[in-house]
């Protein structure tokens, strides 16, 4: 039969009555499943994968529609844990309800466009007026055509060293010693039983981590540890006591030193009770250095988890110079973006797409390495059991990419490099298609 685009495919599911639930197979597409990438399909019904071989010999059925994927990477999509915000949106600097609302569903959008599936919107140190105000309005979300999923928040401070605010605002940090009550009083959601927080960054080295990690923890929250000062022996305390991320590796932390690696030696640490750590890492070409990314791949594959610590200028229309994250002014230098006046850098303007090719490129890792280090790992790191791989029963979150040069095949177009994304699935439904997805994506 000739080949039909895939918004064909849209319509005539409109059009099926039939009561059983629609199987899709995509085929002729190379599949990131159990670390290896391998020529072969995916099997989706009721929005998880499927395993075909129970649906052939128990259930005595066959695909509903199959798509002709013609040598595509059907990846996990990609779940980003540090973003804050894009398309002219701050998630830090929101001035009405319905700014948030609508901040949210365009950046929620857009992510699509990028393979991102979930993400965890970032708050970075504000006031408690701020907190209080408008943390309750960003709650998680599923995600579809309306967007990538909402993950729970990333509040990136303020219980930070002042010392390493990076693009924070100073007078918003508190460094005091931490307790419950402090965090309850800025954190306010905290106190609902299912709260919106997945991720908190703090400082190790503030007097009361120590039993403040542990308790967030029993909260079901992911600690991380960044923008500090924190020696070695005090981040592997840190880590015992329940911490598990590292935010932004190399960056807003003390460097790397041969008596005393500080927080950067925890990704070879042989003292942490075999307890994993993930590192967020932006390979953006601009906040670590190809040398540095290959070193900290080398050390710690397992742990990478590509970020895009995106800022508002992402995707932004209007090609400004100056824009505003949280209170502090920030200026577009080239295609890297710093703290207005200053070198310090304050936050990424590349995809995640983008991040994951760089990744690629400049440690020389696998494919299928570079994909897990934007879907598998992140995934982990929030502890979340049915996304970021695609094992029979988990959450049918694609993300069908071109394959690299090196990798050949998957009718790579000019003036693509590798790792573009061609469509975006949600639990089985197609959510983004680009438009040089014609012919790539077909209906048999």
């Amino acid at each position: 039969m000739a080949a039909c685009s895939s918004s064909s495919l849209r319509h005539k599911e409109k059009e099926t009555t039939s009561p059983e639930p629609i199987i899709i197979r995509y085929t002729n597409c190379k599949v990131l499943r159990g670390g290896e990438l391998k020529d072969g399909d995916v099997w989706v019904r009721d929005g998880l994968v499927l395993d075909p071989m129970k649906l052939f010999f128990e259930e005595k059925k066959s695909a509903t529609v199959t798509y002709d994927c013609h040598g595509l990477i059907a990846s996990p999509g990609f779940i980003d844990l540090q973003i804050n915000g894009a398309c002219g949106y701050d998630f830090s600097s929101f001035s009405s309800p319905s700014e948030a609302r609508e901040g949210l569903e365009t950046v929620s959008k857009l992510l699509l466009q990028h393979g991102v599936t979930g993400y965890c919107p970032t708050v970075v140190t504000s006031s408690k007026e701020y907190y209080q105000k408008f943390l309750p309005l960003m709650e998680t979300s599923v995600g579809g055509k309306h967007g990538a999923a909402i993950l729970g928040l990333h509040l990136e401070g303020p219980f930070i060293n002042k010392s390493k605010k990076g693009a924070h605002k100073e007078i918003y940090v508190q460094d005091e010693e931490l307790t419950k009550e402090r965090i309850l009083s800025s954190y306010t959601t905290l106190n609902d039983m299912k709260h919106n927080i997945s991720i908190v960054t703090l400082a190790p080295e503030l007097p009361g981590s120590d039993d403040v990690i542990p308790w967030l923890v029993d909260k079901e929250v992911v600690v991380s540890l960044g923008h500090s000062l924190s020696d070695l022996e005090t981040a592997e305390r840190a880590v015992k006591n329940g911490a598990s991320l590292i935010t932004h590796l190399f960056n807003a932390m003390l460097p790397f030193h041969h008596r005393d690696p500080g927080i950067v030696g925890l990704i070879t640490s042989l003292k942490l009770d075999q307890r994993p750590v993930y590192y967020g890492l932006i390979a953006d070409g601009h906040h670590t250095h190809e040398t540095v990314q290959r070193i900290a791949n080398n050390a710690n594959p397992q742990g990478v988890v590509l970020v895009t610590d995106a800022l508002p200028l992402f995707c932004q229309e209007r090609q400004t110079e100056l824009f505003q994250l949280g209170e502090m002014m920030i200026e577009r230098k080239g295609n890297k973006a710093v703290v207005a006046g200053t070198n310090n850098l304050a936050g990424g303007i590349t995809s995640m797409n983008e991040c994951v090719a760089q990744f690629y490129e400049a440690t020389d890792c696998s494919i299928q390495a570079a994909l897990e280090a934007a879907s598998l790992h992140p995934a982990q790191a929030l502890n979340i059991k049915d996304k970021g791989h695609l094992e029979y029963g988990a959450k049918a979150d694609i993300v069908f990419l071109t394959p690299p040069p090196s990798q050949g095949g998957g009718d790579r177009r000019e003036g693509e490099r590798g790792f573009d994304v061609i469509a975006t699935v949600i639990e089985g439904e197609i959510v983004y298609e680009s438009l040089s997805a014609v012919n790539r994506l077909t209906v048999m």
